[in-house]
């Protein structure tokens, strides 16, 4: 059987054509498309129509091949959304997470209902650009669109409704809204009524691997292909990610890593406790009825940002030479916590490390192949940091991490990750929220009867490269560094933001 998994990333999106047999998986990437932010004014939006034409241009080259997908899914990223008036129709391009319209609301909502009383109603980690946060502003900015809304739909929801007519939402990307309550198992009305949003907006959040309907008879008309049934995965791209690991332990930590780094591990209820709130760690659904006690880490966008600077500058490069001058660079010269409020914002990044580095009064990195290695060791240290905070609070130990994501393509970072956790890295696969996505698809057909048969069959069918620990004494002479360069040691709730 197979199947159609469209993942969706802060910078690009994909199409891949999973098939199933006795062999095991394969997935076939068919489209790859960019997935940029538009500018508009003041404002930063996602081209939501564009990723509409790119979802039905993966359909029209599956047809191409002669394939007909028993079903298709959609995951992506979380809290963005776009709101339906009563015609059914999208009112207005959702916003990017990163619009600063957004900026100071979070701790202004904190103060009027306290860290506690938030945390203790969604379980969700603080960070500026959480839905609550953004709906509290349209709504204190006087938007036209929640006067006229009729439902709320987050992204995947949205391309969902667009290709099926069906607006609903799902689990795993509701609770990334920081509205949903995981104890209830539904929307927190105290909360919607508090920044002033209608409950009647949001309806039941259907769990990952339940069918919300087939292609529209215009749609499969058009193309002319058949109604290709249409699943509600684990539609938050780390929930899927989360489902793709090859763990052969009920017990296992991960890290889903891109533009954004995850790091967790998978427990049965959520941990709504004052140690987790005091570390600004999040439980979001996942599938098969788990939830993923986890913190978000900037991750690669640090990089990535970068790279986009130096292009602007005329001095672009490429990945694998940038890489290679990065090893090459002196080892620890330069150190910084990611996720510091500096690295939030697009641009500039290069300048914003160096200003990092002078302000804790370290060498502030010149060249790229510098900068590079500042950004992934210091990415590798806070991993390290994360892992023990993941230990601490759910009462686990892990004998090794589980990385997986387009970010362990950079075998750099792998390799450091080992010697900073002093454990073994196990990286694979590479298209994990695809592959997740495949699995939970899979699973609603009866293909597989549960998440762990998908995982064995997942771990058999593709590679996992292990990294491990390498200058140990190094590594922990560095880590003791970033430690009180840093101050993780006394990280406070909602201080990476």
């Amino acid at each position: 059987m197979s199947v159609l998994a469209y993942d969706l990333g802060a910078g690009s999106g994909r199409a891949l054509l999973g098939h199933l047999d006795d062999r095991g998986i394969t997935a076939t990437e068919v489209h790859r498309f960019k997935n940029e932010p538009v500018k508009a004014g003041e404002r930063m939006y996602w081209d939501i129509l564009r990723l509409h034409h790119e979802v039905l241009q993966g359909l029209h080259l599956v047809k191409q091949q002669g394939e007909q997908p028993g079903s298709l899914g959609i995951d992506s990223w979380g809290v963005d959304f776009g709101l339906l008036g009563h015609n059914g129709e999208l009112l207005g391009n959702p916003y990017h997470y990163r619009d600063g319209q957004f900026n100071g609301m979070m701790e202004q909502i904190r103060k009027e209902l306290t860290s506690q009383r938030i945390f203790e109603r969604t379980g969700i980690q603080f960070l500026s650009f959480n839905t609550l946060y953004q709906l509290a502003t349209l709504q204190r900015n006087g938007s036209p669109w929640l006067d006229a809304a009729d439902r709320f739909l987050m992204i995947p929801d949205l391309l969902r409704y667009f290709l099926t007519g069906e607006a609903v939402n799902e689990f795993t990307n509701a609770t990334t809204t920081q509205l949903y309550n995981p104890v209830s198992g539904q929307w927190d009305g105290e909360l919607l009524a508090h920044i002033g949003v209608s409950d009647q907006l949001f309806g039941e959040a259907v769990m990952p691997g339940t069918r919300v309907g087939q292609l529209r008879s215009s749609i499969s008309g058009e193309l002319g292909i058949s109604a290709v049934p249409v699943i509600a995965v684990a539609e938050h791209d780390t929930g899927s990610a989360v489902v793709a690991v090859p763990a052969t332990d009920r017990s296992f930590a991960y890290l889903s890593c891109g533009t954004w780094s995850l790091m967790g591990t998978e427990i049965d209820h959520p941990a709504i406790t004052p140690e987790s709130l005091a570390l600004n760690f999040t439980n979001e659904g996942g599938a098969g009825g788990t939830f993923r006690l986890l913190k978000n880490i900037m991750g690669l966008w640090i990089l990535q940002e970068s790279m986009r600077e130096w292009e602007r500058q005329g001095k672009g490069i490429s990945y694998a030479e940038l890489l290679k001058q990065a090893e090459a660079a002196p080892p620890f010269a330069s150190l910084f916590d990611p996720d510091d409020d500096l690295f939030m914002p697009a641009g500039d990044m290069t300048i914003r490390i160096r200003q990092y580095c002078r302000d804790t009064g370290q060498q502030e990195p010149q060249d790229q192949g510098a900068i590079a290695r500042s950004i992934l060791e210091s990415l590798a240290l806070k991993y390290r940091r994360v892992l023990e905070w993941t230990e601490q609070l759910s009462g686990q130990s892990f004998n090794g991490l589980h990385m997986v994501g387009g970010g362990i393509q950079n075998q750099l970072l792998c390799q450091w990750t080992a010697s900073s956790i002093g454990r073994p890295v196990w990286a694979g696969p590479a298209e994990g929220s695809a592959i997740g996505n495949m699995a939970v698809q899979w699973i609603a057909s009866g293909a597989f009867k549960d998440i762990w048969e998908a995982r064995r069959v997942i771990r058999d069918s593709f590679p996992v490269t292990e990294y491990e620990p390498k200058d140990r004494s190094i590594w922990e002479e560095a880590y003791g560094r970033f430690l009180r360069l840093t101050d993780s040691s006394k990280s406070q709730a909602g201080s990476e933001v």
